[in-house]
């Protein structure tokens, strides 16, 4: 298999179908793995934010690099971390250049320490929306040429793509749960009004007004009560009835001439 036949393969694999459980951890595993299989690296990683902006997931293609990760993440230093905040990537840094590495002179000492000599730093990015960076290591100092730079670009992309389909396919799914929730709630409260105003012979608003005081007062879901209500798990002559404008229980007086 060619270099470009392999490439092809992965691409369709990065920009597969998504679901709401997909294993966002494992696609940025596969992420570095191929990054490795296809360019002049020795080693990646990940950083992946949350939909709070904070850097939480790391991946590596080794475990060397995957506790490089760690510390980057724990030391808030090294390209990554940077181009998470920046959202701006890094290409062929040499991690003995000290005036390179100034911003992150601990990753640094780490990194060398491990073997690197460079690496390279690329977003996972969407216009201007940035969701994590893509890592690259190198224990040589040649540099990284311009199609494997463009490849990892690209490779970012899929996957960056394919998390923030995912993240909206989520959102999606608990949106439309709170909007059958909510409409399977107020159904439940209309029909107590009902039960109530027919049991206390009020108006249904005024059924609703004395529901609404009682789970106040008593900081309770009016949703849960009425639920309660519905299935007699919840005992109606706890709830204070109505007083009606005559003083008394009932229906409402007519209004005066």
């Amino acid at each position: 298999m060619t270099r470009e036949q392999h490439l092809a393969e992965i691409c369709v694999e990065m920009a597969g179908p998504v679901t709401e459980d997909a294993d966002v951890a494992g696609l940025l595993h596969r992420l570095t793995e191929h990054c490795v299989e296809l360019l002049d690296v020795t080693a990646a990683g990940t950083l992946l934010m949350d939909e709070t902006g904070t850097p939480r997931t790391v991946a590596a293609s080794d475990e060397h690099a995957r506790l490089l990760g760690l510390f980057a993440l724990h030391q808030k230093q090294g390209p990554c971390a940077e181009c998470c905040r920046t959202g701006a990537g890094r290409s062929n840094v040499d991690l003995a250049y000290v005036e390179g590495t100034v911003a992150w002179p601990r990753f640094a000492a780490r990194a060398r320490a491990t073997g690197y000599v460079r690496t390279h730093a690329v977003p996972l990015r969407l216009r201007d929306r940035t969701i994590g960076a893509l890592t690259l290591f190198q224990t040589t100092a040649h540099r990284l040429g311009d199609d494997d730079s463009a490849v990892a670009r690209g490779l970012a992309d899929l996957v960056t793509i394919s998390i923030l389909r995912q993240r909206a396919l989520k959102r999606s799914r608990a949106l439309t749960g709170q909007l059958a929730g909510a409409l399977t709630s107020r159904i439940v409260i209309e029909q107590v009004k009902g039960v109530l105003s027919e049991r206390w012979n009020t108006t249904s608003e005024e059924a609703f007004a004395a529901l609404r005081a009682y789970v106040r007062t008593r900081h309770l879901r009016l949703s849960d009560v009425a639920g309660g209500i519905v299935t007699g798990a919840v005992d109606t002559s706890v709830i204070p009835a109505p007083v009606t404008r005559h003083g008394g229980h009932g229906p409402p007086l007519p209004p005066p001439p």
